[in-house]
């Protein structure tokens, strides 16, 4: 059957209109609040209303047959949800929404209404049949539930907000010590300068001019913390491009190639002095022993992730690293091995073809002192 045609059903049933009429029968024993407004007439009012509906509101049927069912609306109401309501009625079309209405007593309730126009097969509009339904306790939780969501989104965003001021003064005394460090190392640095001047021992002054390059290398870490957005992170990678590029630029030896092969690394704040003093040794070795006598040659500088570890690798194709240098007890020697420990890391060094190449694997993170053993 057609869906124009549906409304023909009730032919079948062979019953007179009025009390016989099982269709108007049960629209006045649901307990479905239900009315009838006829837009024929001036400001389309109300023709039928069921029991349920007087019980609704509180009305009695002669208090609303012939009116205008905008009596149900009350300071509160929506003024969207009266304006949908009245475009539906302009445009004879199906509507149903949560409106807030008043019963005769002045109490509001939330009505979820439905309503219809009734259109015979001619198209001529006769009737607008509306539903009723008090959803209040629904409506109320709704709104609690978004009361209480708004508030918890508030007291996030304030929390979130103190968080961030919080680690934005945090970021700011830690930026102004790593400053203040960075100021204080420049000047011993400029005091172990003047005082290498002054000294004639050649032994004396080599050793004088290592702890200086050592100095400068925890200045360059300070100053890179400085400039850092992460106060709890250091990037291992643009240190060593800094450092490597710093030492063959003071070293004076144009004659020496740097090629740099670095990866992203970071490792927690804590761990970039150790791992700096660490870097400028190995460098300031290679140049000092793999390239005697201005001689040339090519300078290679690996850092890599590899899974929860990292490597330094710095090659040379000098003369390679003399065996005395290597297992020599000196001072820069015991300050490798003392970083290596201090950092978990193992080292090694490896003849090359030609050079010396020196692997260096550290872990990333430091080590839990929870961890079991």
């Amino acid at each position: 059957m057609e869906r124009d045609d549906a409304w023909h059903m009730t032919d079948d049933l062979m019953v007179e209109d009025g009390k016989g009429d099982p269709f108007a029968a049960a629209i006045r024993a649901t307990r479905m609040a239900m009315i009838v407004t006829d837009p024929r007439r001036a400001d389309n009012p109300i023709v039928f209303v069921n029991d349920a509906f007087l019980r609704l509101t509180g009305y009695e049927r002669d208090e609303i047959m012939g009116r205008n069912c905008r009596f149900l609306q009350g300071p509160d109401t929506d003024p969207d949800a009266i304006r949908q309501l009245r475009e539906a009625v302009d445009a004879r079309r199906d509507i149903a929404l949560d409106i807030l209405n008043y019963r005769r007593d002045g109490s509001p309730f939330w009505n979820a209404l439905y309503m219809s126009p009734v259109v015979t097969k001619g198209g001529d509009l006769h009737y607008f049949f509306a539903s009723q339904l008090d959803v209040t306790d629904r409506v109320d939780a709704q709104m609690r539930t978004q009361t209480e969501k708004e508030h918890f989104e508030r007291e996030v965003a304030k929390r979130t907000r103190e968080l961030s001021e919080a680690l934005a003064a945090k970021t700011m005394l830690v930026h102004e010590v790593d400053h203040r460090v960075k100021n204080n190392l420049q000047m011993v640095a400029s005091l172990l300068t003047m005082q290498t001047r002054s000294i004639t021992d050649p032994v004396a002054r080599d050793a004088m001019k290592s702890m200086l390059t050592r100095v400068e290398a925890l200045g360059t870490v300070h100053k890179r913390l400085y400039q850092s957005h992460d106060v709890e992170r250091f990037d291992v990678a643009e240190f060593a491009r800094e450092l490597a590029t710093d030492l063959v630029r003071g070293s004076g030896r144009a004659g020496i190639t740097l090629h740099l092969d670095l990866e992203p690394v970071e490792v927690p704040v804590e761990k970039a002095p150790p791992v700096a003093l660490m870097m400028n040794e190995l460098i300031t070795n290679a140049l000092k022993h793999a390239f005697p006598d201005n001689r040339s040659g090519r300078l290679s500088i690996t850092v890599r992730p590899d899974g929860r570890y990292f490597g330094i690798r710095i090659v040379d194709d000098g003369i390679g690293m003399p065996e005395e240098v290597v297992s020599a007890r000196s001072f820069g020697k015991r300050l490798i091995e003392s970083l290596a420990r201090q950092l978990n890391a193992s080292i090694a060094w490896q003849a090359g073809d030609p050079g010396t190449v020196i692997d260096v694997r550290l872990p990333q993170e430091s080590p839990d002192p929870k961890a079991s053993p």
